[in-house]
């Protein structure tokens, strides 16, 4: 579990990631591969953007019990996210087949990235999250191309680039929210008991 900073430190695990790993088909990854919508791409440098676009509370995780602190305070549950993110390929190259061939190939790369990393834990994960027993999962997504064509809709006049959808789950976010509560130490119990005799 980790505090306010999950989202921000999940979506920086991700990129930490992809920069870590596609050296050897993007120059310098440290710039070209960003956190960022495509509809604000305009670098011809950048090969790879990732973008959290939904954010849904996790309908498995919802309705835990609350947690218990010591024998005076209980803590509520923490809130369990389910991230979204699309992860998109560009190429400047100007002939169409090439470039298209080129954005495949690093789409290709980062989504076998995503595939031998699906869980994410230990020294892999950042901030808030280094340091702590949490596990991500990365799990990859089907979106129906009406959903898709109303994504790149919004991105008004940019051209709809090969992309992937990926879901990260489950992501804690500490309550700060607590209950105090009084230990029952002592019972006062009555019975009263009643006999009638049938003669």
């Amino acid at each position: 579990m980790a505090d306010y900073t999950a989202i921000a430190d999940v979506s920086g695990t991700l990129i930490n990631l992809l920069r870590s790993n596609m050296g050897d088909l993007i120059a310098n990854p440290n710039s070209s591969i960003i956190l960022c919508s495509p509809g604000e791409v305009e670098d011809n440098a950048i090969r790879l953007s990732l973008f959290m676009y939904r954010i849904e509370e996790n309908d498995y995780l919802r309705n835990r019990e609350m947690q218990q602190i010591n024998s005076n305070i209980l803590k509520n549950p923490p809130l369990t996210l389910d991230l979204f993110y699309v992860l998109t390929a560009y190429s400047p190259i100007d002939d169409p087949t090439e470039q298209t061939i080129e954005e495949h190939k690093i789409l290709g790369m980062a989504m076998r990235i995503l595939y031998d990393n699906a869980i994410l834990r230990g020294s892999v994960l950042q901030g808030s999250l280094a340091g702590t027993d949490s596990e991500l999962r990365i799990i990859l997504t089907m979106m129906s191309m009406e959903n898709v064509t109303q994504m790149w809709s919004s991105f008004q006049d940019k051209p709809y680039k090969p992309s992937a959808f990926y879901q990260v789950t489950p992501v804690a976010i500490d309550s700060m929210r607590q209950q105090s509560i009084q230990r029952i130490v002592e019972k006062d119990i009555q019975f009263k008991l009643s006999f009638q005799k049938k003669f």
